[in-house]
């Protein structure tokens, strides 16, 4: 069995992450790199591959879907169906938040959702 090993640059990059935000994991006790002789950080590819399933894990999705008026309810579930649908083919967890009604007004049930994070 081969084992990769990445520099922080390497591991940041392939996390999608600062180098400064693995700094902060390794400080927390979330990750333990092996050093080098002259100390520099090196991350265990494997170990890095079970980190970045749990980050992706945790994220949510939210798809926001509107029409005008509710004579449009129908266009509004065809939205939903459409974009839950591209969700779920890309394996995505995700929360659909809908409104209905004309304009951006940020006082609507949905965007107030929205800014809330979904809750």
């Amino acid at each position: 069995m081969i084992i990769i090993k990445l520099t922080i640059k390497e591991a940041s990059e392939y996390l999608g992450v600062a180098k400064s935000t693995l700094r902060r994991w390794e400080y927390e006790g979330k990750i333990k790199p092996e050093r080098t002789a002259g100390g520099h950080r090196r991350y265990d590819k494997s170990t890095l591959i079970s980190l970045k399933n749990k980050k992706e894990n945790k994220k949510l999705t939210i798809g926001y879907c509107r029409v005008s008026s509710s004579d449009q309810k129908e266009d509004l579930e065809r939205q939903i169906k459409t974009v839950s649908d591209y969700c779920s083919a890309r394996g995505y967890q995700f929360k659909i938040i809908k409104d209905i009604g004309s304009g951006l007004n940020y006082n609507k049930q949905g965007t107030i959702q929205i800014a809330e994070g979904g809750e």
